[in-house]
């Protein structure tokens, strides 16, 4: 037998140990995005929509098969033999594999107990050793026959090695032996194996032959809508997704289905909202309805569907993150953060939850510190518990930022002084956190020098570029901004950021407005729905004198996000037109969102207006 590629082994134990986690469906059907502390073999139901819907139509989906009822040997283990097995566990906890592997397969063999062959499979799969681990699992299923687990790692292994001839033969033999209640959970676990076929073609042909037989299963057409969407035979997994719904008009499962294989994401929207027209309580089609909604920035409209998930279930820890996240998007602080610290909360009383709350706790940090609240800013940093470096290092920044802004600017440089690190993407991380507290505390010149230096020593750092880039024309050094920005682009063709900063600067200073507006053009077609690269396209219309396409702009960008320097600009284009009370109202609505925002000062001078 061929060996298994060593970096499809890592998937092994994560796809065999939770037999019903169905993971065909596309990202448009996944879960909110929250990671999990660390990998786990299995993953939560209900952070999948499709898993969680199947296993609503079967419960005895998330049963997992395991060791628990086998027929044991009555071992009587020897002084010696338990010496062997604590210094081979040793060995292991210090980086050794094949020794304890070794002892283990040695053990099980002289005892015959199945725990000792697992182990042993274990340890040769955290190696990536794939015909060891095919050998313990072989050893395993000797002595435990009956065995699930067993029989799951057997069959992944083999079909990773692409044996599917003999995978096809068990399978075959599996389904035909099922009940008709468990003929259908037996199917998605057959077509999650096959999934990780390296010959996808022969894998999806081989689903289909499998599942004939049993036409009038709901699961049956779900999976072959799923094989004909791997050939990428749109027409044929329609077909089928819409027979699974006919045989189950109330599967949430056929629903999510017919809605991934629909032809855009407008058809699968039309799709999961008729559905939900009859079935209001279906929340996996709803969790799904609600993150396509995101995709078109429906963001209202999504966040009204989350809002109906949180009264059906007020501590679900993913709709809770979404709420945040969408409140962020629409500029809703208060919200936000309403949200986010009960997501915090929840998980606290959830530590058998494996998802990291750490972005969650930034985020209400970054909350806290915008309202002027430092303190609660920097508590929410203490409650920080990652063992992520990269979650500690940017806390440490954050730190830094916050000790300056409460006027010890040397303390804050002087945390910045501690942070060491071999990685320069960190490093120009702390040089430019260094430079924007010089500038915050009165001291431009010092920080311009600072990012100078950094220019020099981070040459390829684009990133860098582009902020020293803006630093610099906040300096009014426009021709050191010009020159960085064309590098960016040079260096970065698709970096919309730098086309729509380099455009929107000439489009303020008025000049040079055909190059303003093909630079900004450019931006806006790599991201048509970004909201300030609209506003630039707004702003620089107002200064070509297109009022009418310029205020058509600005307010699509401020439904998308209610900014207040987006509402400055399209208060200012419909002062222009006439509309002053319009104007006024906009320009109070960023008043009271920024009382101290730069823009909105210097258009009420300019304008010699007061509000």
């Amino acid at each position: 037998m061929h060996g298994v590629e060593s970096d499809n082994l890592d998937d092994v134990g994560l796809a065999l140990k939770n037999a019903f986690a169905i993971v065909t469906l596309s990202a448009l059907l996944s879960a909110c995005a929250v990671a999990p502390k660390q990998q786990q073999p299995a993953q939560d139901l209900s952070d999948q929509p499709l898993a969680a819907a199947e296993a609503r139509d079967h419960p005895e989906a998330t049963k997992k098969g395991d060791d628990t009822d086998e027929k044991l040997p009555n071992v009587n283990m020897s002084p010696a033999m338990m010496t062997q097995l604590m210094q081979a566990e040793m060995a292991y906890k210090n980086g050794d594999w094949q020794g304890p592997y070794l002892t283990m397969m040695s053990l099980a063999q002289q005892t015959k107990d199945p725990r000792l062959a697992k182990r042993a499979a274990e340890m040769a799969l955290s190696a990536k050793q794939a015909d060891d681990a095919l050998a313990a699992v072989k050893l395993w299923r000797q002595y435990a026959p009956d065995s699930e687990e067993a029989s799951q790692y057997y069959l992944g292994l083999i079909i990773l090695s692409d044996n599917l001839g003999e995978a096809e033969t068990i399978l075959k033999q599996r389904l035909a032996d099922a009940t008709p209640g468990a003929r259908g959970l037996m199917m998605f676990q057959m077509q999650q194996l096959l999934l990780r076929a390296k010959d996808k073609d022969a894998a999806a042909a081989m689903t289909e032959r499998l599942v004939a037989p049993y036409g009038d299963l709901m699961e049956t057409h779900v999976v072959l809508a799923q094989a004909a969407l791997t050939r990428n035979d749109k027409a044929a997994a329609q077909r089928e997704a819409q027979a699974a719904l006919k045989i189950k008009p109330d599967s949430e499962i056929a629903a999510l289905t017919l809605a991934q294989v629909s032809e855009s994401e407008g058809g699968a929207i039309n799709v999961l909202k008729d559905f939900l027209a009859t079935h209001p309580d279906a929340r996996e089609v709803r969790a799904a309805y609600a993150r396509l909604l995101v995709n078109e920035k429906q963001y209202e409209a999504a966040r009204q569907e989350f809002l109906t998930l949180d009264k059906a279930q007020p501590d679900n820890p993913g709709t809770l993150y979404a709420l945040g996240i969408l409140s962020m998007q629409m500029n809703d602080r208060p919200a936000a953060e309403k949200y986010f610290t009960h997501f915090v909360d929840v998980m606290d009383k959830a530590p058998e939850d494996e998802r990291d709350p750490s972005k969650a706790v930034m985020i209400l940090s970054q909350l806290a510190e915008e309202r002027g609240d430092y303190k609660a800013a920097a508590d929410w940093l203490d409650r920080l518990d990652s063992e992520d470096p990269k979650i500690q290092f940017g806390a440490q920044l954050r730190r830094a930022q916050l000790t300056a802004k409460q006027g010890d600017v040397a303390g804050a440089r002087k945390l910045l002084g501690t942070l060491k690190t071999a990685d320069k993407t960190e490093q120009a991380q702390i040089v430019l956190v260094d430079a924007q507290i010089l500038r915050d505390a009165g001291q431009p010149k010092e920080a311009f020098k600072l990012m100078e230096q950094g220019v020099k020593r981070f040459p390829d750092n684009m990133d860098f570029l582009y902020d020293y880039a803006l630093m610099a024309e906040k300096l009014g050094k426009t021709a050191v901004m010009e020159k960085s920005l064309r590098k960016v682009i040079a260096k970065s063709p698709d970096n919309m950021q730098a086309y729509n900063a380099l455009g929107y600067s000439l489009a303020d200073r008025n000049v040079r407005l055909k190059e303003a507006y093909q630079l900004i053009d450019k931006a806006l077609k790599m991201a048509p729905g970004d909201p300030f690269i609209l506003d630039s396209m707004g702003w620089v219309q107002y200064r070509m004198g297109k009022l009418d396409d310029a205020e058509t702009h600005l307010r699509k960008a401020y439904t998308l996000r209610n900014d207040p320097e987006i509402a400055v600009h399209l208060g200012e284009v419909l002062w222009k037109k006439g509309q002053k009370d319009d104007a006024r109202k906009l320009w109070r609505e960023a008043q009271g969102k920024d009382p101290k925002n730069d823009a909105l000062k210097s258009t009420l001078a300019r304008l010699h207006e007061t509000l």
